[in-house]
Order: C-alpha cells, then structure tokens, then sequence
C-alpha cells in the first residue's frame, strides 16, 4: 500500500494537470478549491474553466461573491446546469464571509454544515486545501479503486468497499496532492474506455487491468421519461428576448426562462401560460412546412421534448422582462436560438 501511494505521488509531481485552481505555490486558496469543487459536481473540467476564471475575475475573494446579487451569480453561472449548485454557492459564500469572518472551516464536520457541500466536497476541501487527511472519492477515484483492486460489485452497492480502499492507501501527509493524483491518472490513464494501462504507475499492483473496461460496475442505466412543452419565443427589435423569473425552489430555480407550458406527458392544446393571446407561428422544417422542429434537452432524470412557437410585442406583460440571451440557461437557449435561424 505505501509503495502505491509513493509511485502514484512520485507520477503526479511530473505529470500533473496545470489547471486555474490548482495552486502553484505553497500557499492554497481554500475559496479557489472550495469554489472549483463546487462547480466540478457533475461537470467535466473543460466545462468548469472558462466559468471559474470569469467567477474568480468578478469575485476574487469569498466576500466579493457574498456581497454579489443574485441576479449576478446566476447570470454568470448561466449554461453550468444543476442551477441549484449556484444558489447553494452565493449562500455558502454569505455564511462564510458574514458568519466566519471569510474563513472556511477546516473541518469535514463543519464543512458539511455549509450549503451545497457534501462528503466529497468537504474532503476535498479538507485535503487540498488545509492538508488534512481526508479520503476523497470522485468518479475517476472510484474508476481507478474499482480496478486497482478488481472491485466487481456493481455501484452503488460496492461504494463502500472502495471508500475503505481509498482510505488505507491514502498518506496522512500530502494526501490533498494524492487525491489529485487519482483524478488525473483517472482522467489521462484509467480512463473509462480505452485506458493506457502501459503507461500507468500503478499498472503493476492492479489486479484488475485485464477487465479494466468492465469496472466499475454499474446499475442498468433506467429508462428516462419524456415530457413536452410548447416553447414561447418572443424577441424584441433590440434582440432581447422576454422571458420571467422562475422561483427560487426547483428545477432551474431562480434563473430566466422563457414563455413555457407545462412540462408534462403529451403536448398542450392551447397555448396556455403565454404571456398574451398572440398569433402564434410555429416553427417548422424547411423542406416540409407541416413538420413542426422538435428540439430535444436531456436532464438528469428526463428528457424534455419542445415544440417551438414565435410571437410579437413590443412592450413586455406584467410579470416579463426583455433579457439578453446568455442569460439564460441552456434549455431556453435552445428554442431561441433555433428561432433566430430562422
């Protein structure tokens, strides 16, 4: 066990990704890791970049994210998803900076009692940024673990079989680099198809690698159902589209959305919730005027199928205002776009 951590350590300190919340001094952040953690929760690291420069730019300390407006945060974190994380992050950033004085909790107990931090999250935390011992299970540790040790439960179920892995080989100094050794060799080697276990640090101690791509094991991925909804699309002669403000709770709470029926089973029969009785157009295919587009946005637990209507005003409905398009979240995006093309 401790030669697979010192060959792991001694890989990542040559072969480690250079990356916007990575320190590269002594010195760590903990809102630069904080925020990175919060926004990496089921999103990839290209995804996350650009966002994380444009947030630490606008806000460089825990304060200045905590004095921000909502309106603000949202509208930067539009097109991340899992909007929730976004409401969770501006609350968080107001206990800290207001109740702790701007300092993070070094403590997984205390870091849980934060919003939106979870048990990962908060050792993450724990480890990367105050050095402390703290067992840190991602996607790509869970992937290196199932195969290091030929873990052939399948998930959810073998999850802790692969946290005690974890923590047996996980160094009580230094274990903030060696979780972030386990992302990367699970991001560039054990990857989930086609890892390079030639190249592979560890390849020698894993008794997996020959059934490398069938670990871990997963649960039959479940059918997702399949909601409609009439989409509004209204754009004024500025290019500025009308849209409302969803409330706080729920999916896609507090972001701008534009004009929409209820996401249910089978598409509406009036145009119910549209902001005026207007004669709406639907947008249909070139090539045969009948056949409505049909733009489909996967979500976590559904997709959403939209059928797409445009309309006209020149002043904005009680309720509405006129908004620019990168506000909004991707699923609005979506119909808007696909009506400006025409």
């Amino acid at each position: 066990m401790q030669q697979i951590t010192k060959d792991l350590l001694h890989w990542y300190d040559h072969n480690k990704r250079t990356l916007p919340w990575r320190a590269t001094t002594l010195v760590v952040d903990p809102y630069s890791v904080w925020l990175s953690e919060i926004m990496l929760q089921q999103t990839t690291v290209g995804a996350v970049k650009p966002y994380f420069e444009k947030f630490t730019k606008r806000w460089e300390t825990v304060q200045d994210l905590a004095d921000a407006t909502h309106d603000d945060v949202m509208h930067y974190w539009a097109g991340l998803g899992y909007y929730a994380r976004a409401r969770n992050l501006h609350q968080c950033a107001k206990v800290v900076a207001n109740e702790m004085q701007g300092i993070f909790p070094q403590s997984e107990k205390e870091l849980l009692a934060l919003p939106g931090v979870g048990v990962y999250t908060a050792a993450a935390i724990c480890a990367i940024a105050f050095g402390t011992k703290a067992v840190v299970v991602d996607a790509n540790v869970q992937r290196v673990v199932s195969r290091l040790y030929r873990i052939t439960e399948s998930l959810p179920a073998s999850n802790p079989i692969i946290y005690k892995k974890t923590a047996s080989i996980t160094p009580d100094a230094n274990s903030g680099n060696f979780a972030q050794a386990f992302m990367d060799l699970g991001s560039s080697i054990c990857t989930p198809r086609n890892p390079s276990c030639d190249t592979c640090p560890i390849e020698k101690y894993c008794k997996g690698k020959n059934i490398a791509e069938t670990l871990p094991k997963k649960p039959p991925k479940k059918i997702k159902p399949i909601r409609k909804c009439f989409m509004h699309v209204i754009i004024n002669k500025s290019g500025k589209v009308l849209a409302y403000k969803r409330s706080d709770k729920g999916l896609l709470g507090g972001t701008f959305g534009i004009p929409t029926t209820d996401w249910v089973d089978a598409y509406p029969e009036s145009h119910s919730r549209a902001p005026s009785n207007l004669n709406w157009q639907q947008l249909n295919e070139k090539s045969d005027i009948d056949t409505p587009i049909i733009l489909r946005h996967t979500f976590t637990h559904f997709h959403l199928d939209m059928c797409v209507f445009t309309g006209t005003l020149a002043t904005a409905p009680t309720g509405y205002k006129w908004v620019d398009i990168d506000v909004l979240p991707t699923v609005f995006k979506k119909p808007v776009m696909t009506a400006i093309k025409g």
